[in-house]
C-alpha cells in the first residue's frame, strides 16, 4: 500500500509524534533529554519551522509546530533524528535503529483545536502518571507558555498570544487552561488524525483544505466538527 502523503498548508501548524522503536525508551538519562532539544532548536532554526509546544517522553516525542515551506518539518525531523541517533548509539555503545518509522504527523485547526493541542502535548507527563501537574515535568514547553522560563527555540503562535496583551495576561489565561478536564472525544480526535494523517478540525476546515488542496483531509465515520451532538455529548459527560 503507498503511503499517504504529507499534508502541507501554508501557515497551518502540525502535530507531529515519534515513536521510539517497540516503544522502547529513546531517553535515558538527562543529558539525553538536553541533546535531543539542542538538536531540535538547530534543525527548526536551520530549516525554517516555529516550534511552538513540545514534550520528550521516555519514549516519544511530541512536537506543535508551523513549518514555513512545505519540506521544513520533514528536513528539520531527518537532521534531528540522524543527529540524536547517533549521539545515543554511542553514549550507550548500540547500533541500529531507535526511531519507529517515520515521524506521524496532522494539520491541526488554529480556530478550533490549536489550544486544545497545546493542552494535550504537555498533559502527556500528567496522563502517563508520571507527574501530578505539567510544571512538575522539566522536558516540556509548559514552564515557557506558563511561567516565563526562557526556552529560545520556543515561538509562540498567534492563537497563544491572543489570550492577553501583556505576557503576565497571557500565561495566566494559558494556566487557567488546565483547570478543565480534555473531553475524551478531543483527546481521541487527536491521536486519530496524527496516527493516521488526517486533518484535525472541524467539518468546515477540512472541506476548506480538500478543496485547496485536492487531497482527502478525513476517512469516513471520523469529523471533528464541535458543533456536533456528539461532542455536546462527550463534553457534558467528561467535565
Amino acid at each position: 500500500m503507498a503511503r499517504r502523503p504529507r499534508l502541507y498548508l501554508p501557515g497551518c501548524p502540525l502535530h507531529i509524534i515519534q515513536r521510539g522503536n517497540n516503544r522502547d525508551a529513546c531517553f535515558r538519562d538527562n543529558s539525553d533529554y538536553k541533546a535531543y532539544l539542542h538538536f531540535m532548536r538547530e534543525a527548526a532554526t536551520q530549516y525554517g519551522v516555529a516550534i511552538h509546544a513540545f514534550v520528550l517522553m521516555t519514549n516519544h516525542v511530541h512536537i506543535l509546530a508551523t513549518p514555513s515551506t512545505e519540506e521544513s518539518v520533514s528536513r528539520m525531523m531527518q537532521s534531528i533524528g540522524r543527529r540524536y541517533v547517533q549521539h545515543f548509539n554511542y553514549a550507550y555503545s548500540r547500533t541500529g535503529t531507535l526511531w519507529e518509522g517515520r515521524y506521524k504527523s496532522t494539520l491541526v485547526d488554529t480556530d478550533n483545536y490549536l489550544l486544545t493541542v497545546y493542552r494535550y502535548i504537555e498533559l502527556n507527563p500528567v496522563r502517563a502518571g508520571m507527574v501530578g501537574h505539567p510544571a512538575d515535568y522539566p522536558w516540556s514547553s509548559y514552564s515557557y507558555n506558563a511561567a516565563s522560563v526562557e526556552i529560545q527555540m520556543l515561538t509562540p503562535h498567534e492563537s497563544y498570544l491572543a489570550l492577553g496583551k501583556t505576557s503576565a495576561l497571557r500565561e495566566s489565561a494559558y494556566r487557567d487552561l488546565f483547570q478543565s478536564h480534555i473531553p475524551d472525544m478531543d483527546i481521541n480526535a487527536i491521536r486519530f488524525a496524527t496516527n493516521k494523517s488526517w486533518v484535525l478540525g472541524s467539518e468546515k476546515f477540512i472541506e476548506q483544505f480538500e478543496r485547496r488542496v485536492g487531497v482527502a483531509g478525513k476517512t469516513a465515520g471520523h469529523g471533528g466538527d464541535r458543533k456536533s451532538k456528539a461532542y455536546k455529548k462527550s463534553t457534558t459527560l467528561t467535565h
